[in-house]
C-alpha cells in the first residue's frame, strides 16, 4: 500500500502547479505523436525544479528512473514498460507504477523542444524532448 501510494504521489507531484495549455500549442495525434517520441527522451518538469526522463525505445518499451530525484528511499525508482499511440494519445503501462494500468496523454507541442501533456484522469504538466 506504501508503494502504490508513493507512485501515485509522484506522478501527482510532477503534476502538480503547472499552468493550463495555451491554445497556440499544437495538438499531435497518431504518426505524428509517434514519431515525436519514438526513441527519443523526454523529461517531465517536476514542481520542485527536477526533473523525471522517459526513455521511449522504437521497440515499444519505455523506461522510467526517478533515481536522480532521491526516490528509491519510497519506490522502485526505474521501472520498464510499454508504449503506444492510440489515435491522439500518447498511452503507457508500467509493471507496478499506477498499479500496473495503462494511462493515456494528450500532448501538444509548445515550442521546438518543448510539450504539454494532460493525463485522462486531467493533470496536466510540461516536458522537454531530447534525442
Amino acid at each position: 500500500m506504501l508503494r502504490k501510494s508513493a507512485i501515485l504521489g509522484l506522478f501527482s507531484v510532477i503534476g502538480l502547479g503547472l499552468a493550463p495549455m495555451t491554445a497556440e500549442a499544437e495538438q499531435l495525434a497518431g504518426k505524428d505523436l509517434k514519431n515525436l517520441v519514438n526513441g527519443k527522451r523526454i523529461y517531465l518538469a517536476t514542481p520542485f525544479g527536477g526533473e523525471f526522463p522517459l526513455n521511449y525505445k522504437p521497440s515499444g518499451a519505455v523506461t522510467g528512473d526517478g533515481t536522480a530525484l532521491g526516490l528509491g528511499r519510497w519506490l522502485a525508482p526505474k521501472e520498464t514498460g510499454r508504449w503506444w499511440v492510440r489515435g491522439d494519445r500518447l498511452c503507457q503501462q508500467w509493471p507496478t507504477w499506477y498499479d500496473g494500468k495503462p494511462s493515456c496523454f494528450e500532448i501538444r507541442k509548445t515550442g521546438e523542444r518543448t510539450l504539454r501533456w494532460v493525463r485522462q484522469d486531467g493533470r496536466s504538466g510540461k516536458a522537454r524532448i531530447e534525442g
